[in-house]
């Protein structure tokens, strides 16, 4: 289980990174709920995605430390190409089903000014 996990993990920030907003469908569970979004669905995730590198492009987020017991990771990213920043860093908590992240928690020191 740890494996699938970390696996999850490093799919999801590695296409975050490459723009794989399409990769959103096959990492997240078709039933996925982003505690921060109050939002359901892979869908939700790739908005999201678009709409920050829209603001971001050159935003690459670098895993930090992951810690992972069970189906759940705790991961601490900074996340690099943010101007006028220092790199903001973001804690995220997710689970993990069947190899894909199903529910995700997270925090952002990123500043943001105007709507999200």
């Amino acid at each position: 289980m740890t494996d699938d996990v970390r696996a999850a993990a490093r799919r999801m920030y590695a296409a975050f990174n490459a723009h794989d907003h399409a990769a959103t469908a096959e990492i997240f569970t078709a039933d996925f709920y982003s505690h921060p979004l109050a939002a359901t669905g892979p869908e939700s995730v790739t908005r999201s995605w678009q709409r920050f590198h829209e603001t971001f492009p050159d935003a690459q987020v670098v895993v930090e430390d992951m810690v992972v017991e069970g189906d759940t990771a705790a991961v601490r990213t900074s996340v690099h190409g943010i101007p006028d920043q220092q790199p903001p860093t973001m804690l995220e908590i997710f689970r993990v089903r069947d190899g894909r992240i199903s529910e995700l928690w997270g925090l952002s020191s990123l500043l943001r000014q105007g709507p999200p």
